[in-house]
């Protein structure tokens, strides 16, 4: 499948404008840096908290954004007008995630600027953080697509935020309810640990799992606009 440059920056910037101009959706910004403020100094250990700002700010933030920029395209019909021009699937989905990607990644920069984190292994950590940005897009186009206005669309990304910020620390239950043992695999919990000190070989797996995560989310978003396109 051929990737236009053009269109998908034709996207981008469409996208931009739309985005600029819905400060409802654009204040969801600040959060990262909010937080970034607030835990800065606290004496906690460091690698856990940012940590938990990072999965937070992913889940509020990115997957947020991304689902309300396509909610919106969809409630006012635009989805569909885009989905039959001549851009092809890679185009529409690399160009409505090309915006989200870029923010997220600036303000996640910026927050970690603020608060001041250290990394030990900063490529890790880069990797770690791009690759976790892709799988929260990916969360967000699946929510905005299964959502029919931008309300259902914020509604449907709650549990996103409940289940991947709180997920590392349901293993703290494990002990009676060992069923939470799962959420040792979740990319939140995988994330807290690369940040808690794991390195070297132990690296390697976190690294891997949020990979994958991402990996099969990214796939599942593209089957559900190759769904929607079809039910066009």
């Amino acid at each position: 499948m051929n990737i236009s440059m053009k269109r998908v920056g034709a996207i981008f910037i469409k996208d931009y404008k739309e985005f600029s101009r819905n400060y409802a959706v654009s204040i969801m910004l600040l959060f990262p840096i909010f937080f970034a403020f607030l835990y800065r100094g606290t004496g906690e250990p460091q690698g856990e908290i940012y940590a938990f700002i990072l999965n937070f700010s992913l889940a509020m933030m990115t997957s947020f954004i991304q689902a309300c920029l396509i909610a919106e395209e969809k409630e006012r019909n635009t989805l569909r007008s885009l989905m039959m021009t001549p851009a092809s699937m890679l185009d529409v989905l690399l160009g409505k995630s090309a915006l989200v990607f870029t923010m997220s990644a600036a303000v996640l920069a910026l927050s970690t600027y603020i608060y001041g984190y250290e990394p030990t292994n900063l490529p890790v950590l880069l990797f770690a953080v791009a690759v976790s940005i892709v799988l929260y897009v990916a969360v967000g186009t699946i929510c905005g697509l299964y959502s029919r206005t931008v309300m259902e669309a914020t509604l449907s990304v709650f549990p996103v935020l409940i289940i991947f910020t709180a997920g590392p620390y349901a293993q703290l239950f494990a002990d009676k309810f060992p069923v939470l043992e799962a959420a040792r695999y979740l990319p939140s919990s995988q994330l807290m640990e690369l940040l808690g000190g794991a390195s070297g070989t132990d690296a390697v797996e976190p690294l891997v799992v949020i990979t994958l995560w991402a990996a099969a989310l990214t796939a599942i978003s593209f089957i559900l606009y190759k769904k929607r396109l079809k039910d066009q």
